[in-house]
């Protein structure tokens, strides 16, 4: 068996079999909801960690990989912490010309908009981040922010100020949902996704089960600075390659 190859578990469905990337774009597609969306996608060991050795990457397999590029193929922008641009090693956020054609024939626009949320804006507006990029990247920051970093990362990206000493979910969410971006997909890190949840404002969680036992030096997916209510989510889907597990899980709402 291809190491990508992906069957679906549940739902059960008599006759899937191997899933192409049409039937997994139309598995995972966010519908035609005129409100904002918001969609994170996340990898996880079987004991709760989100990296192998400091990296998230580790954790993912070609199926994963297979899914990670597919999905960006869906949203209208897809949003970082800074953090994780640092930490693994974000370039230019650019997509195949497979996905191009797929994105203008579905009436997207060719390439999704890169959103990075840093309250220090410490960015390298040298790097390939926002040298390379084929859209202007957005900078998604508090009001209050380094004036001197803000001026130099003026240059080579639009800020957008959602909040004044930090970055409010909803105000970032409205924001971005202003400029038509209203398919926000999120890619990490642990804080943003545990801001979004805090927030209220995370629709659904794309997780992926890496079988895998990393021993608890690592972070969780998911880390909120202060307690809050559970945030109950309903399972969409759960779909198997080899003993990976992807899965899907949205919030109903009212």
């Amino acid at each position: 068996m291809p190491d990508d190859e992906i069957e679906r578990i549940f739902p059960p469905a008599a006759g899937d079999g191997p899933l192409s990337d049409e039937q997994l774009l139309e598995l995972y597609s966010p519908g035609g909801s005129t409100r904002p969306m918001v969609r994170a996608n996340f990898v996880s060991s079987i004991d709760g960690s989100a990296t192998a050795f400091g990296l998230s990457g580790r954790l993912g397999a070609p199926a994963d990989k297979r899914v990670f590029d597919l999905l960006r193929r869906l949203c209208d922008v897809i949003l970082v912490g800074a953090g994780t641009v640092r930490a693994e090693g974000y370039g230019a956020m650019r997509l195949g010309h497979d996905a191009e054609s797929w994105r203008l024939a579905h009436g997207l626009a060719a390439q999704p908009a890169f959103a990075i949320v840093t309250r220090s804006l410490r960015l390298d507006p040298s790097s390939a981040v926002f040298a390379d990029a084929p859209v202007r990247p957005l900078v998604l920051t508090g009001a209050s922010a380094d004036p001197e970093r803000r001026a130099s990362l003026s240059a080579v990206a639009e800020i957008l100020d959602c909040g004044e000493t930090t970055v409010d979910m909803g105000t970032m969410v409205e924001r971005l949902a202003a400029r038509g971006l209203t398919r926000i997909h999120c890619e990490g890190g642990p804080s943003l996704l545990g801001d979004l949840v805090s927030a209220d404002v995370l629709d659904e969680l794309c997780l992926t089960i890496s079988p895998s036992l990393e021993g608890g030096a690592g972070a969780r997916i998911s880390r909120a600075t202060s307690p809050m209510e559970l945030r109950r989510m309903t399972l969409d889907h759960v779909l198997l390659s080899g003993s990976m597990m992807l899965t899907r899980y949205s919030r109903r709402r009212g």
